[in-house]
């Protein structure tokens, strides 16, 4: 039987995404589908933007959305992921969240919630970014502390966090591979006079047009530069990425915790 998934902010461009996906997989089916309680979008069916029918009504009632589902994928605001964070854990629900711009409150809170019920919580659900976050600790691990560090990023016009929650996953990678806290030595961002700070890690954040996501990491050394790119050209590669956070936690279902995407997929640490 196919495992029943809710998407929360099923109205979004991740939502619909989602949707798609889900309707498209042969081992989930949708089971509900979450919106704000004022959406214009209520009681429409959830596959109409996209041209289905999927014979699930957008709904703003948690209770009802997702009284039938084993699992809720959540891109929403933090406020939102949090109150849904609140009653999955009442129902134990366990839940994929990439919403990102948590405080360490909010941060805290999914951190105690996994205590509870399965979680994967990653700022960016991309297979390609993940693997991306890999060799950017294989370079920080490898290279000297003399090559410096910049992160740049650029995203659309609506985006309502920066840095984006991947540029500061990557800066955390490499200031945990030096041996340091990211708040202690990053520069976001760079404006008047003065060198670059030693050990400093650099984060720029671009907004612009529709870009999807764009990642670069530049160590810069003596002589050579290299430089670790992601670009995605579609939001589908987040939602397939999702539905493999999904199936990860649909087969520990009796695994409580909080997962990043590297232990969905089985990316060593060092």
């Amino acid at each position: 039987m196919p495992a029943r998934v809710a998407v929360a902010g099923a109205t979004g461009r991740m939502g619909r995404m989602l949707i798609s996906a889900l309707l498209s997989a042969s081992d989930m089916t949708l089971s509900g589908a979450l919106a704000q309680s004022g959406s214009k979008h209520l009681g429409e069916d959830a596959g109409a933007p996209l041209g289905q029918i999927s014979g699930v009504a957008i709904g703003a009632n948690r209770d009802h959305v997702l009284a039938a589902s084993d699992l809720l994928i959540d891109f929403t605001t933090p406020e939102a992921t949090l109150a849904n964070l609140a009653f999955c854990v009442a129902k134990k629900i366990p839940m994929v969240i990439g919403t990102t711009g948590f405080d360490p409150a909010g941060k805290a809170a999914i951190d105690a919630a996994g205590r509870t019920i399965g979680i994967v919580f990653a700022p960016n659900m991309s297979i390609g970014v993940n693997v991306a976050l890999a060799l950017i600790d294989l370079a920080a691990r490898s290279l000297p502390e003399s090559y410096d560090a910049e992160i740049v990023e650029m995203h659309h016009r609506d985006k309502r966090d920066a840095p984006s929650g991947s540029a500061l996953q990557m800066g955390e990678v490499i200031a945990h591979a030096r041996n340091a806290r990211l708040e202690d030595v990053a520069e976001m961002p760079r404006h008047g006079l003065g060198k670059r700070s030693p050990r400093s890690i650099g984060i720029a954040s671009l907004r612009g047009g529709d870009v999807i996501g764009d990642h670069s990491v530049i160590f810069a050394g003596p002589g050579e530069r290299l430089e670790i790119t992601h670009r995605s050209s579609s939001r589908a590669t987040y939602a397939e990425g999702s539905l493999v956070a999904a199936r990860f936690l649909l087969a520990n279902r009796e695994r409580s915790g909080v997962f990043d995407m590297r232990a969905v997929l089985g990316i060593a640490r060092p």
